[in-house]
């Protein structure tokens, strides 16, 4: 009879095992011994054939008996009556009543009265002596034996007596034996089953091996067929993390744009985390709500004496901006304290800060933090694009239209500018993507144009375009998450089964 489809080695030594049995069913654990497989393949491949309809099961359920841990001490050391009878030996045969209750203590009383029974002893005289029949087992020595062999016995496999007597030793104390429930399976050959084992090739190989070409034994042998059918399992190859992919595919779209990337610590001082973007130092963004301060650490800012000078000036008297400025009297303590930055402009305002460039095109992709409670929508820490072009005669219609662009090589072609406030750029605008899901529009970022007041403290005297962007809006958009700690948590099953492709 034709193979319904290929045999797996351990398929055909199921199936060869059981026809040479000659038995309508055998034990798994025998199955697995004579076929010369480990119980967990044995147990694969009875799957498969059950699948296959060549093999049946029968499980029932079976009552096993085990020695508990006192019985196991009573199986090594003996009972009461076995302990008597080997000190009545060690004296010579016979010992005093009194000089044996001593030894054995509280157990002379039940060792005395066993030994009686089963005729090992007389007593006589107050003295205790052996009889011929004290080297003969009494039934409870005889299936402790048998328990301390094995680590257990299915109560079929027991004869009346031994029942009994594990019930006498259970009446002495139920901890010397242990009782459970265990399943036992039974595997037989179906019709099918039959006529197919008879005609299993024990010559086929699954490769041909170097081994087997030297030899020549290649040529008595058949490869096995293969069910290229069956179904295989899944398997995960490694690979970046979806934010990290979509963050190098952001800084493509920058460096084709003509943008170079630059960076910036994690931690800023407030010199250029607000003070240098025009942001008053009693602004609600500052306070602890909102902010995440390092405890007891003040920035060294002997470095740009300059800087805080003219900064000074704008936010006290407008300098030389033609602004009035704040109107408040700034405190460089307060410009000192060190912040985890809860933007990346603090990285591009020191940039312009250090190289006051004329013409400029730069970005920066970079986790930001915020004291916020964590939600579907929220995180104390998120990723923002940030970026700024320098030009004399750069304008807000440059910043839409590179923008536009930036956002059209990323997929999201529905897209519109909103007029909006920002302390230290005017004009000012956000960006709005619109999604057909739900036919709304999201916010995913402000831009306009720094302010004098931010510019010129700096030495920066052309105009400078400035935007900053959610990173991580744009990747729920992408992937389409909804709630934003799917992206920074250890979601295996979103993060296996996400297709990421470029747009």
């Amino acid at each position: 009879m034709t193979e319904p489809a290929p045999l797996h080695p351990i398929e055909k030594a199921i199936l060869t095992t059981l026809t040479a049995s000659g038995e309508n069913k055998i034990g798994l654990e025998e199955l697995a011994s004579k076929s010369s497989h480990s119980i967990d393949q044995v147990r694969r491949g009875i799957e498969w054939l059950k699948a296959k309809e060549l093999i049946r099961t029968e499980e029932k359920e079976l009552t096993r008996f085990s020695l508990g841990e006192e019985g196991q001490t009573v199986a090594k050391l003996g009972l009461p009556e076995r302990k008597l009878v080997n000190l009545i030996r060690n004296s010579g045969g016979t010992i005093d009543l009194s000089t044996a209750a001593k030894s054995l203590g509280a157990e002379f009383a039940i060792a005395l009265g066993r030994s009686k029974k089963n005729d090992w002893v007389i007593v006589k005289d107050d003295r205790i002596s052996l009889t011929s029949k004290a080297e003969e087992k009494e039934p409870e020595e005889i299936i402790l034996e048998r328990l301390a062999a094995v680590p257990s016995i299915a109560q079929e496999d027991l004869t009346g007596n031994e029942i009994e007597s594990l019930n006498d030793l259970r009446k002495r104390r139920e901890s010397f034996v242990r009782i459970g429930q265990s399943k036992s399976v039974a595997v037989g050959l179906t019709v099918q089953g039959k006529s197919l084992a008879t005609s299993v090739n024990p010559n086929e190989i699954d490769a041909i091996t170097p081994k087997l070409l030297q030899s020549g034994e290649w040529k008595s042998k058949s490869l096995r067929a293969l069910d290229v059918t069956s179904p295989a399992p899944k398997l995960y190859g490694g690979r970046r993390h979806p934010m990290r992919m979509f963050m190098d595919e952001v800084r493509e779209t920058f460096v084709s744009l003509g943008f170079e990337e630059i960076f910036g610590p994690i931690s800023q001082s407030a010199l250029w985390n607000f003070d240098a973007l025009f942001i008053p130092q009693e602004h609600s963004a500052r306070e602890m709500q909102d902010t995440f301060y390092v405890s007891g650490l003040r920035a060294n800012l002997s470095d740009f004496k300059d800087h805080i000078k003219a900064i000074k000036s704008v936010h006290e008297t407008g300098g030389n901006t033609g602004s009035a400025g704040w109107q408040y009297r700034w405190r460089e303590e307060e410009a000192a304290r060190v912040v985890l930055r809860t933007h990346t402009t603090a990285v591009t305002i020191s940039y312009l800060a250090k190289n006051k460039p004329e013409e400029a095109r730069v970005f920066s992709v970079g986790r930001v933090f915020r004291n916020e409670k964590a939600n579907y929508k929220h995180n104390p820490e998120f990723f923002q694009i940030e970026g700024v072009m320098v030009g004399e005669k750069v304008n807000l219609r440059n910043l839409i239209y590179v923008l536009s662009k930036f956002y059209a090589k990323l997929g999201f072609n529905e897209i519109k500018f909103w007029p909006t406030y920002f302390p230290y750029t005017e004009p000012s605008i956000q960006t709005m993507v619109f999604i057909k899901e739900t036919q709304r529009w999201m916010e995913l970022g402000g831009m306009g144009i720094f302010r004098p007041e931010v510019t010129l403290p700096l030495g920066v005297k052309n105009p400078v375009l400035a935007w900053g962007l959610s990173l991580d809006r744009l990747v729920m958009l992408r992937y389409g998450a909804s709630d934003i700690r799917q992206l920074f948590g250890a979601n295996l099953d979103w993060l296996r089964n996400l297709q990421v492709t470029k747009v």
